[in-house]
């Protein structure tokens, strides 16, 4: 010790000194970043992170988190690609045209809606399949079902839902891409009845449905540990349920909605509208 003290130009006092010295309390930004980190299930990186601690009065920086998640070896998720098809078109559908080119984004709640359909891995390589139709304005999912199977009643479940729970006025757009289950009888003839608008993806253009398939590789990121499956298609159900109805929409912060929750954000709309 004294050799290593002499190589290092310190006293073995002043060494024995520091050793001993209580470590410093971590600044209060810190432990609410270990708290947030942890509420969200390491869901947040540093720009949601950043705006979590700035709605809780910490003033902190990326940079001071991405140095504190590194040195206390924190990752957050990082989303991973997907594999089955979905998306299996009906060559003999008789279509609507896209209602959302050209016209500006939607101002408020129930004037857009979009839906897609993704899957889920079970164990044994078995798959289940989520249709989801959310709310373009507010990013809310405003109706969901998931099944073992992907026929047209997977997306009508999850359409009545919405159309139960939202109550939207006569003119609501409802867009989806061209898969067989949107553009059937059954489900255009739903949407009409609901005093709503059909609109479709133009033919092979991924984009005009981004918004209904971006949230997919974080859903799948922030539900399911990389390499995971759930046992059953029961327990999917339950843990879709419950980060779709309660963290998603209640409480995860959105980059486009000003790191406000689809909640929030149609709350704060509705005041700034009153």
């Amino acid at each position: 010790m004294q050799l290593l003290c002499q190589v290092l130009a310190v006293s073995p006092a002043g060494y024995y000194q520091w050793r001993h010295r209580p470590a410093a309390a971590p600044a209060p930004w810190q432990v609410a970043a270990q708290a947030a980190f942890t509420r969200h299930a390491r869901r947040y990186g540093t720009r949601r992170l950043r705006a979590e601690l700035h709605a809780e009065g910490h003033a902190v920086g990326r940079y001071a988190l991405r140095t504190w998640l590194r040195r206390h070896g924190l990752r957050a998720l990082s989303t991973r690609p997907h594999r089955p098809r979905t998306t299996v078109a009906d060559p003999a559908a008789v279509v609507a045209e896209n209602r959302l080119l050209g016209q500006p984004a939607p101002t408020a709640p129930d004037q857009v809606w979009v839906g897609d359909i993704t899957y889920l891995p079970l164990v044994g390589g078995r798959w289940c399949y989520l249709a989801t139709w959310r709310d373009a304005c507010s990013r809310r999912v405003v109706g969901w079902h998931l099944g073992a199977h992907m026929p047209t009643e997977l997306v009508l479940h999850a359409l009545e839902q919405a159309l139960t729970l939202r109550q939207p006025a006569p003119g609501l757009i409802i867009h989806a891409d061209r898969g067989s289950q949107y553009t059937s009888a059954a489900c255009r003839a739903r949407i009409a009845q609901a005093g709503a608008l059909a609109s479709f993806s133009r033919p092979g253009n991924p984009y005009d449905n981004a918004q209904a398939e971006a949230g997919w590789s974080t859903l799948k990121t922030e539900l399911l540990p990389p390499g995971t499956a759930f046992a059953s298609l029961e327990e999917a159900r339950l843990e879709v349920a419950h980060y779709l109805d309660t963290y998603f929409n209640l409480d995860r912060r959105h980059s486009a909605l000003g790191y406000r929750s689809p909640h929030q954000f149609e709350h704060d709309l509705k005041i700034n509208l009153s």
